[in-house]
This record gives structure tokens, sequence and C-alpha cells, in this order.
């Protein structure tokens, strides 16, 4: 995803700074989308970013409303870790007992937090160790922390709740990449969308997608309305239409595949407005019927119907849904011969 926004922007993404305060606003708002909430149903900015776009994480987002690098580490710790958010940082930052900077969202938290209240760096380690194991806490260790009054009741219990912990490094690594991912997210919205729809979408609407976004969001309706009885399938469909309108209400339009323009794979920037569709998002034609198409083109453009599906090795399946779609319209159906 970054190497093809690399590509297509020119823009080094090591330069990205970590901090740009429109991007940090991502994180507890729409507004630099300049959309609101109920537009793509969604209060914050962060759909399509990774680490921080699937609902569990955004519904955390919204509880934290994070503004800060350490505060999006506490989050990425707390949402990849087991038995480290839900039933219990949770409990603790909603009934006011610590803030979200003060839990445990790291592993590394656990040995410097112990150091700081003066405990060994042995017994720290040794604490950090089994917790993030979801081993507890030893009774040789307990019988250190216990009478130190500089740790709180709430932090031993919090350890002895863990299952898993993430190490700090690790969520480093993630955090910057998505800052980096939404710093074009915000900046360049149509370099954004024409990468993720190429690189991390596997299914498409296309129908839907180039009709607008009303016919989108009713898509989502029906998806949405299914409940529990959604298919794995339509559940991926679900977050690339959630996407898709997303892309739209920002004001970039999602254009049906072109026979003359389409590229095989890849969604392709027409202008600041537009994005096209590649022959891969047709339902039904996979990567390399997609590059036959092209190759087939590149060595002579499609006089007509006839020579699309013959050259271009296209299926009648697929004639069809491009017939259907206005693809193929003012194409003749076959090649004419002009005598004069």
């Amino acid at each position: 995803m970054i190497r093809m926004l690399q590509d297509l922007s020119g823009i080094d993404p090591l330069t990205i700074p970590p901090d740009d305060p429109g991007v940090m606003s991502l994180f507890s708002s729409t507004k630099i989308l300049r959309v609101k909430p109920e537009q793509i149903g969604s209060k914050t900015g962060t759909l399509g970013v990774p680490e921080f776009g699937t609902r569990f994480v955004r519904g955390m987002l919204e509880e934290t409303k994070p503004t800060t690098f350490s505060e999006l580490l506490q989050i990425s710790g707390l949402s990849h870790g087991t038995d480290v958010w839900l039933g219990n940082a949770e409990e603790l930052v909603n009934n006011g007992t610590c803030k979200l900077k003060d839990v445990i969202g790291c592993r590394d938290n656990i040995m410097m937090d112990l150091i700081h209240w003066n405990v060994k760096p042995e017994v720290a380690f040794s604490t950090m160790e089994s917790v993030r194991h979801g081993k507890g806490i030893s009774d040789e260790d307990m019988a250190v922390l216990k009478p130190n009054k500089q740790i709180p009741a709430w932090y031993i219990d919090s350890c002895l709740k863990i299952k898993y912990m993430f190490p700090k490094a690790h969520a480093t690594a993630y955090i910057l990449m998505a800052l980096r991912i939404a710093w074009f997210k915000v900046y360049y919205p149509e370099i954004y969308y024409a990468a993720y729809f190429s690189v991390r979408a596997d299914l498409f609407d296309l129908v839907a997608m180039s009709h607008g976004k009303n016919t989108v969001k009713a898509v989502i309706k029906n998806l949405s309305d299914k409940g529990n009885d959604v298919s794995a399938k339509e559940k991926s469909l679900l977050t690339v239409l959630e996407i898709a309108n997303e892309c739209l209400e920002r004001g970039i339009k999602i254009k049906m595949v072109d026979v003359d323009q389409s590229a095989a794979t890849n969604f392709k920037i027409v202008d600041q407005h537009v994005i096209l569709a590649p022959f891969n998002a047709v339902p039904g034609l996979g990567d390399n019927a997609a590059k036959q198409i092209v190759a087939a083109r590149a060595e002579q453009k499609f006089l007509s119907k006839e020579d699309l599906a013959k050259r271009g090795k296209v299926s009648a399946t697929i004639m069809a849904y491009l017939e259907e779609n206005g693809v193929l319209e003012g194409m003749p159906d076959q090649n004419q011969l002009s005598l004069f």
C-alpha cells in the first residue's frame, strides 16, 4: 500500500511527519475529511487506515479520543492484546480510575512502570514476562510488589487479568505505517482511494460504486440488515463499500471500466475527482484475464465487440456484463471492412 502511494505521488513516506495535526484529528473526528459522521457511518475518519479501521478499534477511539502519538501506541497495544482492553483497561478508563495514558497498553509498560515505582529491574522484568504470557504474577514477585505503596491496587489487578501483551516496538511500527497512510488519506484522497481499492480490496460491487453514493448506501444497508447472517464474503464487501461511500462523499467519482483506458489490476486516477476501475474489478474476471485484455489492446485498439471477445479472450458472461453496464456503448458488433 505504502509503495503504491509513493509511486503515485512521488513522495517519500519517510519524509511524512508523524505529528501532523490534521492527520492526528482523524482519530477523534471526521472534520478534516469535510464529511459528517452520519455521511460515512463513523465518528472517526479512520476507515481504511490499517489497525484503526475496524469497528472494534473505532469504538475504542470513540471512547478514548486520542490526540497524541503515545496514546495511539496505547490503543495499538490494547487492541492487539488479549484481556487487556475489554473487561480490563476499558473499565478503568470509563469509571475514572485512571486515564488512557496510565493503563497497561504494551508489555514494556509493566517493566518501566515498576522500575519507576522503585521495584528492582530483575523483579520488574520477570513480572512483565510472566504477565505478557498470561501467567499472572508469581508468588515470589507478588511478595515484593504487594508491600510497595507506590503501586496502585488496580494496577496489580489489571496485570492478573491479562492473557497476552503486544511489544511496544511492534506497536510503534504499526502506528508509523498507519500515520503515513492516513496522511495520504487526508491530503491526497484520490491517490489514497485508488491505492486502497487496488491493493487492499478483493471484492467490489462495481455497479453500485459507479452509480454513486445513494446506490452504495442502499447496498450497505441491505448487507448490514442481515446481521449475523452476513457471510464472510459479504463482510469483506461491506468494508470495501464503506470506503467507497466515503470516497464518493468526499466528491471523488468511481468510474465503471473503460475498454480503451482501464488498467488490468490497478485503479487509475483520471483526475482529482475521478478514479477508473480496472478490468479485474469486474466480477468473474481474474487478474490473468485482465492482463490478457490489456496486452491485446496494446497490440491494437479493439474495433468491435467481436474483436474484444476474440482477441481479448473475453467470455460471453463478461461480455454480457459489459454490455449491460454501458461499457460497450457505441462499439459495433463486428469489424467492418470499408472498400473505399
